[in-house]
């Protein structure tokens, strides 16, 4: 294990407060010569706080991101991470934030400057209101280590993007007709197309870029491979989604459909009488407009600030592209987590009435009652239907409820993964390779009760069994664990990397680098559904992709006419 000195220096990025030398890796960009850092411990140089935009600040708030207008010839440094995104949650504890945030970092392994690798592209989830690529517990440095050893090099990308009001403030003609709307996936954009335009000079390979999310992540991989109605800009080859995808969680509104929160928003700032609203909110001081979005009320709150069909880059609902193959035809990996519900499922749950008035009032204005019933139905208060793992007390007392894990398996798999599995399904009728999962681990500092819950392969998939970045806000989730747990980040970042490297997960275990017992991950198919389960307490293996069949079967078959998705 590396020195924790070495560990604090090379991953948390902590720059500001270290000198380092005139000289350094560099990279010539379009716009001119980056200077990055090179470290030592892990024999990686970094490229930090890149612009990719022009700062969507003044006159360019609430603006599509203007790509860099201005050149620099000495050597522009590249060594300190940029502040985050202004953003609303825990995910912004740790890290400044700033108006100006569109940058990004990239990281390759030392003396791979002159090859073309594969480019490992992230994009972070939070609910579209909080996170950011500088967030270390999404630092790439042990993936590219791990990605050296087994023989599958790669370059990584991590970049910020405007979030809730910022990046999806919707509600208003204004705002429509200037071409204002989900802006923050019009940021992820302009960041594709600069790699496009700049990543040979860090030593990747431009036709070779594969997207990755997780959450709200995982959702914008899904709206990039739906963007223009499907239309492929060559900005990725493959695509992978933890824990969402290309039908939304949640009902898609149209334009105007959160008028209420725009109008209280202008209200609070003294903008809604004004000539030109959407002026006035660009002519606020940022703090000012940061407080005003940051005051929660009944009609506004920063949770709620959403993609939304905006006739451009989202032109339908996801399930009705999907339907129609209006999607990049790219190979996926897609997956979820066997517990995603018991992080979304409203609580206590003690009874069947308690279990029916969460579902029917789930969605704004409800569901049908008839349609209620027949999700009570398909979703029994009978655990050999609704549970896939056995995990710890099964009906957990309060503030769970007896039926909690009933509804956690509905609210998971409305949210998640009937969503997964109709785009598994999808892509394996186009012809396509679709890899899919489950992943059924409980990291350290989860109750039992929660099982394996939303978020909880990051850390597996970053191969952080250090933990970095998770002190303070929570437990590093390899702490006290066996060493099957390392095994299983191993072994889950190595599957990632290969198909980043070769479009196959499988491919890294023909280069000596495995010598473990675990099945080979299928491709998804009609005919044989197979998801790959990633467990710590035994070896991973494939499964049939049919538990909760009929629940989830009704969710997909609605996903239009009753969820608006």
């Amino acid at each position: 294990m590396l020195r924790t000195a070495a560990l604090t220096l090379s991953l948390s990025a902590g720059l500001a407060s270290c000198q380092y030398p005139a000289t350094g890796p560099t990279a010539r960009v379009k716009n001119g010569t980056l200077l990055g850092v090179h470290s030592d411990a892990y024999d990686q140089d970094f490229f930090l706080g890149i612009p990719y935009a022009q700062p969507p600040v003044g006159s360019l708030r609430y603006r599509a991101p203007a790509s860099l207008n201005q050149s620099w010839h000495d050597a522009k440094p590249a060594t300190q991470n940029s502040a985050e995104c202004y953003g609303y949650g825990s995910d912004q504890w740790n890290y400044p934030v700033s108006e100006d945030c569109l940058y990004l970092n990239i990281v390759r392994p030392s003396g791979y400057e002159n090859a073309s690798l594969p480019v490992a592209f992230w994009i972070h989830g939070g609910g579209f209101n909080q996170g950011g690529g500088v967030d270390q517990r999404y630092n790439t440095s042990f993936m590219i280590q791990n990605a050296v050893k087994i023989g599958k090099p790669i370059v990584t990308v991590n970049i910020n993007y405007r979030l809730s009001a910022w990046g999806f403030l919707s509600g208003s003609e204004e705002l429509k007709d200037t071409g204002a709307l989900n802006l923050g996936l019009r940021d992820q954009r302009l960041a594709l197309q600069w790699v496009q335009e700049n990543i040979a000079a860090f030593g990747g390979d431009p036709s070779q870029v594969t997207i990755y999310g997780e959450s709200a992540g995982a959702a914008s991989v899904g709206y990039h491979l739906t963007a223009y109605n499907g239309r492929d800009d060559k900005l990725f080859r493959a695509a992978i989604m933890q824990s969402g995808g290309p039908i939304n969680f949640g009902p898609q509104l149209d334009p105007l459909g959160n008028a209420d929160m725009y109008n209280e928003l202008t209200r609070r700032t003294n903008c809604a009488n004004q000539t030109s609203p959407l002026e006035c909110l660009r002519a606020l001081p940022a703090e000012q407009l940061n407080t005003a979005i940051n005051t929660t009320s009944a009609t506004l709150n920063v949770t709620n600030f959403m993609p939304i069909i905006d006739g451009d880059f989202v032109q339908k609902r996801g399930s009705i592209q999907l339907a129609a193959g209006d999607f990049v035809h790219v190979p996926i990996v897609d997956g979820a987590n066997s517990d995603e519900g018991t992080a979304f499922s409203p609580s206590p749950v003690n009874s069947t009435a308690d279990f029916e008035m969460f579902v029917s009032l789930s969605q704004e204005g409800g569901l049908p009652a008839n349609f209620t019933q027949a999700i009570l139905a398909a979703y029994p208060d009978d655990l050999s239907v609704n549970v896939v793992a056995s995990l710890g007390n099964q009906r957990p007392g309060p503030p769970f409820g007896a039926q909690f894990r009933r509804s956690a398996s509905y609210f998971g798999d409305v949210a998640f993964i009937a969503p997964r599995r109709k785009t598994c399904e999808t892509w394996a009728a186009n012809g396509l390779d679709a890899y899919c999962y489950r992943f059924n681990v409980i990291p350290a500092g989860i109750p039992a009760a929660i099982g394996a819950t939303h978020f909880q392969e990051v850390a597996f998939v970053f191969n952080n069994v250090q933990g970095v970045g998770y002190i303070p806000a929570a437990v590093p989730p390899f702490e006290n664990k066996t060493q099957s747990y390392r095994d299983l980040a191993h072994f889950m970042n190595s599957n990632w990397i290969s198909f980043v490297h070769d479009l196959d997960p499988n491919a890294w275990r023909e280069s000596g680098a495995w010598n473990g017992t675990e099945e080979m991950w299928p491709k998804y198919t009609l005919n044989q559904p197979m998801d790959y389960v990633f467990d710590a307490n035994v070896s991973s293996y494939a499964e049939p992709d049919t538990y909760r069949k009929q629940g989830m079967q009704l969710i997909n078959d609605n996903a239009l006419s009753v969820y608006s998705r």
